[in-house]
Protein backbone atom coordinates (compact mmCIF):
# COMPACT_ATOMS: atom_id res chain seq x y z
CA UNK A 1 0.00 0.00 0.00
CA UNK A 2 1.48 3.45 -1.02
CA UNK A 3 1.56 6.05 1.83
CA UNK A 4 0.45 9.73 1.06
CA UNK A 5 3.42 12.27 1.83
CA UNK A 6 2.11 14.41 4.62
CA UNK A 7 2.51 17.38 2.44
CA UNK A 8 1.01 16.65 -0.71
CA UNK A 9 -1.60 19.38 -0.11
CA UNK A 10 1.05 21.59 -0.51
CA UNK A 11 2.07 20.50 -3.65
CA UNK A 12 -1.41 20.53 -4.84
CA UNK A 13 -1.85 24.20 -3.27
CA UNK A 14 1.66 25.59 -4.26
CA UNK A 15 1.05 26.02 -8.03
CA UNK A 16 -2.36 27.89 -7.20
CA UNK A 17 -0.73 30.26 -4.94
CA UNK A 18 2.07 31.20 -7.26
CA UNK A 19 0.00 32.05 -10.00
CA UNK A 20 -2.15 34.42 -8.22
CA UNK A 21 0.58 35.84 -5.90
CA UNK A 22 1.25 39.51 -5.98
CA UNK A 23 3.86 41.11 -4.47
CA UNK A 24 3.18 43.84 -2.56
CA UNK A 25 3.42 47.50 -4.25
CA UNK A 26 6.35 49.00 -2.45
CA UNK A 27 8.46 45.79 -2.92
CA UNK A 28 7.56 46.49 -6.96
CA UNK A 29 8.44 49.69 -6.59
CA UNK A 30 11.72 50.15 -4.95
CA UNK A 31 12.44 46.72 -7.33
CA UNK A 32 11.77 48.96 -10.63
CA UNK A 33 14.03 52.18 -9.02
CA UNK A 34 16.63 49.47 -8.30
CA UNK A 35 16.16 48.29 -11.99
CA UNK A 36 16.76 51.81 -13.10
CA UNK A 37 20.06 52.45 -11.53
CA UNK A 38 21.74 49.49 -12.80
CA UNK A 39 20.79 50.00 -16.47
CA UNK A 40 22.02 53.60 -15.89
CA UNK A 41 25.02 52.02 -14.05
CA UNK A 42 25.89 49.74 -17.20
CA UNK A 43 25.18 52.37 -19.61
CA UNK A 44 27.68 55.00 -18.25
CA UNK A 45 30.40 52.28 -19.06
CA UNK A 46 29.48 53.03 -22.86
CA UNK A 47 29.83 56.75 -24.10
CA UNK A 48 28.14 55.80 -27.23
CA UNK A 49 25.33 54.52 -25.47
CA UNK A 50 25.05 57.92 -23.51
CA UNK A 51 24.97 59.90 -26.56
CA UNK A 52 22.47 57.66 -28.53
CA UNK A 53 19.75 57.88 -25.73
CA UNK A 54 21.03 61.68 -25.16
CA UNK A 55 19.55 62.62 -28.95
CA UNK A 56 16.49 60.71 -28.25
CA UNK A 57 15.76 63.01 -24.70
CA UNK A 58 11.82 63.42 -23.35
CA UNK A 59 10.41 60.58 -25.53
CA UNK A 60 8.28 57.85 -23.64
CA UNK A 61 9.23 54.67 -23.74
CA UNK A 62 6.99 51.40 -22.05
CA UNK A 63 8.44 48.47 -21.62
CA UNK A 64 5.69 46.02 -21.09
CA UNK A 65 5.66 42.32 -19.74
CA UNK A 66 2.47 40.20 -18.39
CA UNK A 67 1.03 42.81 -15.57
CA UNK A 68 4.70 44.92 -15.20
CA UNK A 69 4.78 48.21 -16.79
CA UNK A 70 8.02 50.06 -16.53
CA UNK A 71 8.02 54.02 -18.35
CA UNK A 72 11.06 55.57 -18.65
CA UNK A 73 12.33 58.50 -20.52
CA UNK A 74 15.89 59.53 -21.55
CA UNK A 75 17.30 62.32 -19.99
CA UNK A 76 19.42 65.29 -21.82
CA UNK A 77 22.52 63.54 -19.99
CA UNK A 78 21.62 60.09 -21.44
CA UNK A 79 20.59 58.04 -18.71
CA UNK A 80 17.64 56.81 -18.20
CA UNK A 81 14.53 58.24 -15.94
CA UNK A 82 11.66 56.51 -14.61
CA UNK A 83 8.86 58.48 -16.15
CA UNK A 84 4.73 58.43 -15.11
CA UNK A 85 3.36 59.35 -18.41
CA UNK A 86 -0.35 58.77 -20.69
CA UNK A 87 0.82 57.96 -23.95
CA UNK A 88 4.14 56.72 -25.31
CA UNK A 89 6.26 57.17 -28.32
CA UNK A 90 7.48 53.58 -28.03
CA UNK A 91 6.12 50.60 -26.28
CA UNK A 92 8.22 47.19 -26.38
CA UNK A 93 5.89 44.47 -25.07
CA UNK A 94 7.45 41.13 -24.76
CA UNK A 95 4.72 38.52 -25.87
CA UNK A 96 6.22 35.33 -23.78
CA UNK A 97 3.39 35.19 -21.26
CA UNK A 98 5.35 32.36 -18.96
CA UNK A 99 8.68 33.25 -16.93
CA UNK A 100 10.07 30.03 -17.59
CA UNK A 101 10.24 30.20 -21.20
CA UNK A 102 11.33 33.97 -20.78
CA UNK A 103 14.13 33.28 -18.75
CA UNK A 104 14.60 29.87 -20.80
CA UNK A 105 15.26 32.33 -23.76
CA UNK A 106 17.48 34.43 -22.26
CA UNK A 107 19.30 31.70 -20.55
CA UNK A 108 20.40 30.21 -23.90
CA UNK A 109 21.70 34.10 -25.36
CA UNK A 110 18.15 34.59 -27.11
CA UNK A 111 15.99 37.56 -27.12
CA UNK A 112 12.80 37.70 -25.94
CA UNK A 113 9.77 38.30 -28.99
CA UNK A 114 8.54 41.75 -28.48
CA UNK A 115 5.83 43.96 -30.09
CA UNK A 116 7.10 47.20 -30.88
CA UNK A 117 4.86 49.94 -31.39
CA UNK A 118 5.39 53.53 -32.40
CA UNK A 119 8.51 55.65 -33.03
CA UNK A 120 11.00 53.57 -35.63
CA UNK A 121 13.91 55.73 -34.81
CA UNK A 122 13.41 55.12 -31.27
CA UNK A 123 12.66 51.96 -31.91
CA UNK A 124 16.34 51.68 -33.57
CA UNK A 125 18.30 53.03 -30.86
CA UNK A 126 17.06 50.89 -28.14
CA UNK A 127 17.52 47.71 -30.59
CA UNK A 128 21.44 49.59 -30.80
CA UNK A 129 21.34 49.60 -27.19
CA UNK A 130 20.52 45.97 -27.06
CA UNK A 131 22.62 44.53 -29.12
CA UNK A 132 26.16 46.52 -27.68
CA UNK A 133 25.82 47.53 -24.57
CA UNK A 134 26.19 44.49 -21.93
CA UNK A 135 27.57 44.82 -18.08
CA UNK A 136 31.02 43.68 -17.70
CA UNK A 137 29.80 41.90 -14.55
CA UNK A 138 33.71 40.73 -13.84
CA UNK A 139 34.88 44.40 -14.07
CA UNK A 140 32.58 45.81 -11.10
CA UNK A 141 33.17 42.83 -8.70
CA UNK A 142 37.34 43.56 -9.68
CA UNK A 143 36.27 46.69 -7.70
CA UNK A 144 34.98 45.17 -4.83
CA UNK A 145 37.54 41.78 -4.33
CA UNK A 146 40.69 42.50 -6.67
CA UNK A 147 41.18 41.43 -9.94
CA UNK A 148 42.48 37.78 -9.50
CA UNK A 149 39.70 36.55 -7.45
CA UNK A 150 36.95 38.39 -9.74
CA UNK A 151 38.29 36.74 -13.05
CA UNK A 152 38.08 33.11 -10.83
CA UNK A 153 34.62 34.11 -9.70
CA UNK A 154 33.47 35.15 -13.49
CA UNK A 155 35.31 32.34 -14.91
CA UNK A 156 33.20 29.69 -12.83
CA UNK A 157 29.88 31.96 -13.18
CA UNK A 158 30.66 31.69 -17.13
CA UNK A 159 31.30 27.51 -16.99
CA UNK A 160 27.56 27.32 -14.86
CA UNK A 161 25.74 29.76 -17.47
CA UNK A 162 27.25 26.87 -19.97
CA UNK A 163 25.98 24.66 -17.84
CA UNK A 164 22.59 25.82 -17.62
CA UNK A 165 22.53 26.39 -21.04
CA UNK A 166 23.60 22.63 -22.30
CA UNK A 167 20.66 21.71 -19.76
CA UNK A 168 17.99 23.36 -21.49
CA UNK A 169 19.24 22.77 -24.74
CA UNK A 170 18.55 19.02 -23.89
CA UNK A 171 15.84 18.95 -21.78
CA UNK A 172 12.66 17.25 -23.01
CA UNK A 173 10.40 18.14 -25.73
CA UNK A 174 12.98 20.58 -27.28
CA UNK A 175 15.08 20.01 -30.40
CA UNK A 176 18.98 19.64 -29.08
CA UNK A 177 20.27 21.42 -32.46
CA UNK A 178 18.28 24.64 -32.15
CA UNK A 179 16.77 24.86 -29.05
CA UNK A 180 13.21 25.15 -29.99
CA UNK A 181 9.98 23.30 -29.11
CA UNK A 182 9.82 20.35 -30.96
Amino acid sequence: MATQSPFSWAAQALPQLAANFQPPAWVVDESVNRLVLFLNHVLQSEPEAMARLARQKGQRIELVWDRILLQLTPTPAGLLERGRFEGFDLRLTVTEASPVSLASALAKGDKPKVRIEGDVQLAAEINWLIDHVRWDAEEDLARLVGDALAHTLAQAARKAMEALRGFVAKRPGTDIVSGSAA
